[in-house]
């Protein structure tokens, strides 16, 4: 289905849609109040004669009380019924999100570990309960867990091995029902697969070269956030590139921007207003990471606190922060996004893979700084889809 906006064809807006982790409740009643308060609302100001897509975020504790109470068919019901389409869902974060401090955190249970098989396997169960046949469905997940401690080659295998029992038991949904679903790994900067190269040998390493292949190859893909790879300073037709070539689909692509401060465009007196414009990014929620970029050599910070901290007095190159601004945004005082990254992401997408999951993922909308915010969240999310659905071409 094509509809226009501004002239322009583009995309209907079922097949984008933004990831509901923005305003997440707390247990199975908090998740669908949270969707009636703010998704209804979004659709009402987005596309009110159209379903529209939703990336559902599921804690582990709400996915097993789904299930445990046959939950499942009537919150399909009342999705259909309020126009939201669950095309996607976030497996990544497995516990609270939104606690006080969630750091590190998001990053348990690893992939070596058994709760994150059998989460992952639920929200499978439970998504393919939730669409309409035949339509495909996407889970994004965590790529493996953070480095340290130290990770040896046998957790490793391990999480190999969980993975490939995930691509088996989507198999065994594709034979009973038809669905073609997938689990997409988001590389993240810091974690064990930070960026395309990572991810490419890690499946050559410990996914394929098995009799599972054609499963692995068709169930594991690829979400990638624009976001993510932007902080690592990739480009985003390289990574494409590198995914096609290694014959990796991408599954889900997760659109995403981040902040940018480029000290070597400023004056000398400006920069230390830029520093501090900057600074008002750290919160205590969400790990920041960041990279600094001078002549063409990269340095990555775990926290953005953490940048600031070593690189005080040596203000210059270009600096890339993880804080999910919103997408429509190019630019803000001394900052500006990448937004440019998005667009050259889109193209690839299009141009390189076979994706069609396209998800607006600006879950740090409650840790913004004052002057980004715009109105009421669903006034901000529905701006944002209206951006994307202009732009993705």
């Amino acid at each position: 289905m094509i509809t226009r906006v501004a002239g322009k064809q583009v995309a209907a807006a079922s097949s984008i849609g933004y990831c509901t982790n923005v305003h997440a409740g707390h247990g199975l009643a908090g998740m669908r109040e949270s969707l009636e308060k703010y998704a209804v609302q979004v659709r009402e100001k987005f596309a009110p004669t159209q379903m529209m897509g939703v990336g559902l975020w599921m804690s582990a504790p709400v996915a097993q009380q789904l299930r445990e109470t046959d939950g499942v068919a009537e919150f399909r019901t009342w999705l259909r019924e309020n126009g939201l389409k669950p095309y996607t869902v976030n497996g990544f974060p497995y516990g609270d999100f939104h606690q006080p401090v969630v750091k590190h955190e998001v990053y348990k249970p690893t992939w070596w570990d058994r709760e994150r098989l059998d989460y992952t396997c639920l929200l499978a169960d439970i998504l393919d309960e939730l669409l309409e046949p035949g339509e495909y469905g996407s889970i994004s997940t965590l790529p493996l867990g953070w480095p340290t401690p130290e990770v040896g080659d046998e957790q490793l295998q391990i999480a190999g091995e969980h993975l490939r029992t995930v691509a088996r038991h989507l198999a065994g949904i594709e034979q009973r029902t038809g669905r073609l679903m997938s689990v997409c790994i988001e590389p993240e900067p810091g974690c064990l697969l930070d960026e395309a190269t990572d991810m490419v040998e890690f499946f050559q390493t410990h996914l394929l070269g098995s009799a599972d292949d054609d499963l692995v190859r068709r169930h594991l893909r690829i979400c990638h956030d624009v976001c993510h790879s932007a902080v690592m300073f990739e480009p985003q037709r390289e990574a494409f590139r590198l995914y096609r070539d290694a014959g990796i689909e991408v599954g889900k692509m997760q659109v995403s921007s981040a902040v940018i401060l480029d000290f070597d465009r400023l004056a000398g007196g400006e920069r230390e207003a830029a520093l501090e414009q900057l600074a008002a990014f750290h919160e205590p929620r969400y790990l920041h990471q960041t990279t600094v970029m001078r002549e063409g050599k990269r340095v990555l910070y775990t926290d953005l606190a953490e940048a600031i901290a070593a690189e005080r007095h040596n203000l210059t190159g270009c600096w890339r922060t993880h804080f999910h601004v919103p997408i429509f945004l190019p630019c803000f005082g001394y900052l500006s996004t990448s937004q440019s990254d998005i667009r050259e992401a889109l193209t690839a997408a299009r141009e390189m893979s076979t994706c069609e999951h396209f998800e607006v993922e600006t879950y740090a909308w409650g840790v913004l700084p004052d002057e980004l915010r715009r109105g009421a969240l669903a006034d901000g999310i529905a701006d944002e889809l209206r951006w994307l659905a202009a732009n993705r071409g």
